[in-house]
């Protein structure tokens, strides 16, 4: 099975008066790069979440959303320090006295110095947020590995028939060749014959022209590329069947691609025949084609 670079997923946890929610969304790149953003207080899970999705997502810029509410008292526990608060009040009445000046000390001026109040969260509680933020964001992997799934197998059924095209073309250039041999030893035939001016059965014009098609037999000769060509076909197919079992795919479907794009220029510029130009041009644009498509395979 293939799978898509792009996709999205959402999912949800709860835990007694907590609970976490993560949407993932992934376009195509050519590397995994994983953006999370979670709310302040759970800045501490940042690294964990980001580990998850980038095991679990392969390629792609995926962008993950964390969310969290919590209504449980311990989750916005306030504790006042009595004795900071002492030293305040202490040292306003002495700056009353040095001043000269009276007034009321208010219990809300006490309030605001710093340290008095004071919201702590137990290091416990981190633990069990970390595992409801978790336990979200591998339900919206779910739902996200779902999404491309389904998109990878629509890319798998597309690409397999534009391979069909490629077997079919190279098939007709394989075809082709020999025709080409024929007929460029037909013209040699011809030409050598009028430069020398002797029948077609003489010795040594026949020993010339055996001599010159050998020569563009081996300079022309496509089997060897059409044999690689043949080979990269089938490596491909065989990933895309078994892509499940090799993970992440499309760096080596894109080298396949860039061969069979090599084997096709040099099949082209050996061939030296109309006919083979134009399957040439059905050829490339087939796989261009793949190569577009390869692009969105994680």
């Amino acid at each position: 099975m293939i799978k898509s670079m792009t996709g999205y997923g959402r999912g949800e946890s709860a835990a007694g008066q907590r609970a976490a929610s993560a949407e993932i969304r992934a376009v195509n790149h050519r590397y995994c790069e994983v953006a999370v953003r979670l709310p302040g207080r759970c800045a501490f899970a940042e690294d964990a979440v980001r580990r998850l999705v980038k095991q679990a997502a392969g390629r792609g810029k995926v962008d993950v959303t964390i969310g969290f509410s919590s209504s449980a008292d311990e989750d916005a526990l306030v504790t006042l320090n009595t004795a900071v608060a002492r030293q305040y009040f202490s040292g306003l009445r002495e700056l009353q006295k040095s001043f000269d000046t009276t007034g009321e000390i208010s219990i809300e001026l006490l309030a605001s110095m710093p340290e008095v109040l004071r919201q702590e969260r137990p290091e416990a509680d981190e633990d069990a947020i970390l595992a409801l933020i978790l336990e979200a964001a591998r339900a919206a992997l779910s739902a996200f590995d779902g999404m491309r799934a389904a998109e990878g197998a629509g890319l798998k059924a597309d690409i397999e028939t534009r391979l069909d095209a490629l077997e079919s073309a190279t098939a007709r250039i394989q075809a082709r060749a020999p025709e080409v041999q024929a007929s460029h030893a037909a013209r040699l035939k011809e030409r050598i014959a009028q430069l020398w001016g002797k029948p077609d059965d003489d010795a040594l014009l026949e020993q010339r022209l055996a001599l010159e098609i050998a020569v563009f037999a081996d300079k022309a000769s496509i089997d060897e590329e059409l044999v690689r060509f043949a080979s990269h076909i089938g490596q491909f197919r065989k990933s895309i069947q078994n892509g499940a079992g090799e993970g992440p795919i499309g760096k080596k479907l894109d080298f396949l691609v860039q061969e069979m794009n090599r084997e096709a220029n040099t099949i082209g510029s050996k061939a030296n025949d109309l006919h083979i130009t134009g399957l040439m041009i059905e050829l490339k644009n087939g796989i261009e084609n793949i190569r577009e498509q390869v692009q969105n395979i994680c």
